[in-house]
């Protein structure tokens, strides 16, 4: 990992935790998170490796994201507030724990493949058909973006199932 990757990975999760503590829910607010996807995605996924066992490890590494998307989305609190109907999202420790988590395991990873485990990696991915690092660098940055957008499609359900405030039902 290279001194910019590392940097990357902390702008990541700063702006993850942005989303800690109470806010406004606008859908504008929304598309910084997805900005930020399509930058990162455009910075890494430059190759989609597709040979051996490629393709599997990537769908692993969504697989994940949807899972760590799901949970960190669960752990947002979405509610309406009762004196301005305006809708309210809070995240705390436990959405951030799942995002330090995430990000940390990813960064841990990624520095043990170049120096605590190459020689491991290199034989998983030998015995597994896996070609290489590029690999192994997709399936980690689509569980990253996974993870994201289904967090926000996660706050987004929730923001759509909850009841028109009762102002609204007044004036219709």
């Amino acid at each position: 990992m290279t001194a910019t990757q590392y940097l990357i990975s902390a702008a990541i999760l700063v702006v993850g935790l942005l989303s800690l503590g109470t806010h406004e829910f606008k859908w504008s607010r929304m598309l910084r998170p997805v900005i930020i996807v399509a930058v990162v995605a455009s910075i890494y996924l430059k190759s989609f490796p597709t040979a051996g066992n490629d393709v599997r490890l990537e769908a692993v590494g969504v697989g994940a994201g949807i899972l760590l998307g799901v949970i960190s989305g669960l752990l947002v609190k979405v509610r309406r507030d009762a004196t301005t109907g305006r809708v309210l999202t809070t995240a705390g420790f436990g959405f951030a724990a799942v995002w330090i988590g995430a990000v940390v395991f990813r960064t841990l990873f990624a520095y043990g493949a170049d120096h605590w485990f190459a020689r491991g990696i290199y034989d998983f991915s030998r015995v597994h058909l896996i070609t290489g690092g590029d690999a192994w660098t997709a399936a980690f940055v689509l569980m990253s973006l996974t993870m994201v957008l289904v967090r926000l499609a996660v706050t987004a359900v929730q923001v759509n199932r909850l009841s028109v405030p009762a102002q609204a039902k007044m004036s219709v």
